[in-house]
């Protein structure tokens, strides 16, 4: 299930959809399934760990620990207040 970039002919929106199979993905803007596939950009050498832990923060605060791993939700939850 690839991630991919497109652009709508239609209305000049960007965007991200995970595509599954045969789906055709659709404009979230206009609705419009007229698209292109874009190019999407490289993070810049040396933010790609930052970047991953900024994600990882944002699904801790959220209350997910699926991305962890086990000893990692280990020491999140040592250091959770209960």
């Amino acid at each position: 299930m690839p991630l991919f970039e497109y652009q709508c002919n239609a209305c000049h929106a960007e965007f991200e959809r995970l595509v599954r199979g045969e789906m055709v993905p659709t404009c979230p803007t206009c609705g419009s399934a007229d698209l292109t596939k874009i190019v999407s950009r490289l993070a810049p050498a040396g933010k790609i760990e930052a970047i991953r832990m900024a994600h990882r923060r944002v699904a801790h605060a959220q209350g997910a620990f699926s991305n962890y791993s086990p000893s990692e939700q280990a020491r999140l939850l040592k250091g959770k207040s209960v």
